[in-house]
């Protein structure tokens, strides 16, 4: 899965970061032809700012469509420290996509709209990706799962390695206690993870994750440069990167 954008990067700091409709597609289709099968969307008002406007959405899905036919479209819920669960949740009731992803953390600082999002996201048949960034995170989910909150075929899980404010690089080592926790599950083998990870050791990260069977997640999401500090060209650069880095004989 690419993640092209994320909420807080802006052209600013990468002249080839997409955040218009026409970017967000053009993009797609570049990363479909590197072997992307899916996109992770943001997008964002007319001043470059984090949005879950439905109307945006709807464009910038059909932009996609139209230019990268095939490719899987999940859509972000992220607050950006701008949105809060109930509006969340109605960004998802207003689209009802085909995949979402839905911040752990986040639901959990309204515990009877996280209930009420989940069981939507149940009956409308969104594909959810639940976003966890540190064992607390899934220990919460966990505890959902057992409560019924979280349906046991809501199973996909995305764990991320470091973070983008207050910024923390990535390091390959970030991973086993996100695994460690989600093996405390006695249907551990029921979940579905991918791994992203931010700052130069995204690929680094990426490969011990793939090696382990686990998805990955790239983009200018999570990094804009290699390990050597030079940046990408962009997504579609990044991701033939690593695909380059995964051919190369151990």
């Amino acid at each position: 899965m690419i993640a092209p954008n994320g909420a807080r990067r802006t052209t600013a700091d990468h002249p080839a970061l997409p955040v218009t409709a026409a970017d967000l597609a053009g993009t797609a289709r570049a990363c479909q032809l590197e072997g992307a099968t899916a996109v992770h969307l943001h997008v964002r008002d007319d001043a470059q700012v984090h949005s879950l406007d439905p109307d945006r959405y709807r464009d910038v899905m059909a932009a996609v469509a139209e230019q990268a036919p095939g490719l899987g479209l999940q859509i972000t819920t992220e607050s950006a420290g701008r949105y809060q669960p109930a509006e969340q949740l109605a960004c998802l009731q207003a689209l009802r996509p085909a995949a979402a992803s839905v911040a752990v953390r986040e639901m959990a600082a309204d515990p009877q709209v996280a209930r009420r999002a989940y069981a939507f996201a149940d009956e409308a048949g969104i594909e959810l990706q639940h976003i966890l960034y540190a064992p607390a995170c899934v220990a919460q989910l966990l505890d959902w799962q057992r409560d019924g909150t979280v349906q046991p075929t809501q199973n996909r899980v995305l764990l991320v390695l470091g973070q983008y404010a207050p910024p923390r690089d990535a390091r390959p080592d970030d991973l086993p206690p996100l695994l460690t926790e989600l093996k405390t599950d006695p249907a551990r083998d029921s979940w579905h993870a991918s791994v992203c990870a931010f700052g130069p050791l995204e690929h680094r990260c990426l490969s011990v994750a793939k090696a382990q069977a686990l998805g990955v997640r790239l983009g200018f999401e999570n990094s804009l440069c290699g390990e050597d500090g030079r940046p990408h060209a962009d997504n579609a650069a990044s991701l033939r990167a690593f695909l380059s880095r995964e051919d190369r004989p151990s």
